[in-house]
């Protein structure tokens, strides 16, 4: 969600060329019609507006699914109408949700009886499965502090500083100190041995992460449950670990099935994962899943039956659609094992075609692991004329839309450019996007630099002060990333 603003006073009106043909009068941009207008005229003046959208396909910054087979897309329609939480109404549709949860939580090793149904719930994304996790730990940490009489109103999570946003906003919105393990360059995930010295008698959990968003490196799960195993063997405390595997938990199952980052490791009590990302459906779908019902405080569920019949619900959202519901259901049942296993591996395939074609340029490092999520993270050898701002603002011209961002803390003068490999990025796309790059890199060879960073500068008695390398790449990347966030703002502005 993005806090709404209005645009300038003098641009007050939406104008569309060919509903022209049904009315004539432009359009308030913020204020509601006092009269209707067509249905030919309503369409045509918002989709003359989405042109001006980038194309999803060409959008390497996402990760959420852009495409879907047309009997899927056929089934959400037919569901759109359906609210996910009339449970009793739709009975089917909360049966699919169920056999969906216990099919994630199998491919995730919970340790479940041949009878037994697995705990979880689908969630509006990763966000929410977050937060829904989150609330399960703080509950549950605060709830053993009352029974031993101590104080219960500090409680924190260690986590790497590469977490997703939706950490922060966890932590902020209920009221939770985040406790960061930073980065260094050339090493851009939490350090399980730093988390774990950071472990104290007020964490509620330590959460890893399954793929990066940085540069989708898996962290060392199995080294974090180690170490927390003895940490807590030595202190009585007993400290547990979320996975947060919104872009690897649909990965690693297919990839890496011999890679312990589940719950298979004891600790694990909870993992979130997007449906809408690797688990290949549209955007606004997640999971979220216990290993047990004991991880879960009954006292955040509620129960009730003002539409039909009793409903346990654990939620932040209530009324939702029930499509992504259905389409997850038909992901699963219709790729099975082999299909999945069969996307993932060209994925990896044509990341790899990505990586390599990047190399041969030599002008470029790559910063992503073979092993993870797969995308492809890089940043220029030498970015001292031109950097990677300037290769993703010209790589828009061709249609790609690339991000360019700079490390969290402690490696903030680090540049990066990222590219996701998604089911629909097939390897002709991949080498048409080495070849776009090579233009762009050429073509800034042959221009100056847009940013005169001064190497040197006057001291105090007039001397001349040279700045050190890194001193120079932090300046770039400031410069770079008011730049872009300057150009951001004026599109709002004028769209």
């Amino acid at each position: 969600m993005v806090l709404s603003k209005t645009a300038s006073e003098s641009d007050v009106s939406i104008h569309s060329t060919f509903a022209s043909r049904y009315v004539r009068n432009s359009l308030p941009r913020f204020n509601m019609l006092e009269n209707s207008i067509p249905k030919e005229a309503a369409y045509q003046i918002i989709n003359d507006e989405l042109m001006l959208d980038g194309n999803p396909r060409l959008n390497l910054a996402s990760f959420v699914t852009t495409w879907m087979e047309p009997e899927c897309d056929k089934l959400m329609m037919a569901s759109i109408n359906k609210n996910y939480v009339d449970m009793d109404e739709y009975p089917v549709t909360t049966e699919l949700q169920n056999r969906c949860v216990n099919m994630i939580a199998h491919l995730f090793n919970a340790p479940l009886e041949d009878s037994e149904a697995a705990v979880g719930v689908g969630t509006v994304g990763s966000s929410e499965a977050i937060m829904l996790s989150g609330l399960a730990f703080k509950r549950k940490w605060q709830n053993n502090r009352k029974a031993q009489g101590k104080p219960y109103d500090k409680p924190n999570i260690v986590t790497g500083a590469n977490v997703q946003v939706c950490w922060e906003k966890f932590a902020r919105y209920f009221e939770v100190e985040l406790k960061e393990v930073k980065l260094s360059e050339g090493y851009y995930v939490m350090d399980p041995v730093k988390a774990v010295e950071m472990v104290d008698e007020n964490t509620i959990c330590v959460a890893a992460i399954l793929g990066s968003t940085l540069n989708g490196e898996f962290e060392d799960v199995k080294l974090l449950n180690d170490l927390l195993l003895e940490k807590n063997k030595q202190t009585g405390w007993d400290t547990p670990i979320h996975v947060d595997a919104a872009s690897g938990g649909f990965i690693a199952p297919f990839l890496y099935p011999e890679l312990e980052w589940d719950f298979r490791l004891p600790l694990v009590k909870s993992i979130n994962v997007s449906g809408h990302k690797y688990g290949l459906v549209y955007a606004g779908i997640g999971w979220v899943i216990w290993r047990s019902k004991e991880d879960l405080p009954e006292e955040l569920s509620f129960h009730i039956n003002y539409l039909g019949a009793d409903q346990p619900t654990f939620t932040l959202n209530f009324s939702k659609g029930s499509s992504q519901v259905i389409a997850q259901y038909y992901q699963l049942i219709r790729l099975g094992m082999e299909g999945y296993r069969n996307v993932m591996e060209n994925c990896h395939e044509n990341a790899m075609v990505l990586k390599q074609g990047l190399e041969k340029t030599g002008r470029f490092n790559i910063v992503s692991k073979d092993h993870g999520v797969p995308l492809v993270a890089f940043s220029l050898k030498d970015n001292k004329r031109h950097n990677e701002f300037e290769v993703a603002e010209m790589l828009r011209r061709f249609g790609w839309i690339v991000p360019a961002y700079t490390m969290p803390a402690d490696a903030q003068h680090v540049t990066v450019m990222r590219v996701v490999i998604r089911e629909d990025f097939s390897r002709t796309l991949a080498e048409r996007l080495v070849l776009d790059i090579t233009k762009v890199l050429h073509e800034l060879d042959s221009l100056p630099s847009k940013l005169a960073v001064a190497v040197q500068q006057n001291g105090k008695n007039g001397t001349v002060v040279k700045k050190t390398e890194m001193e120079t790449q932090r300046e770039v990347a400031t410069y770079w990333k008011k730049f872009v966030l300057d150009r951001k703002t004026i599109k709002n502005k004028i769209c």
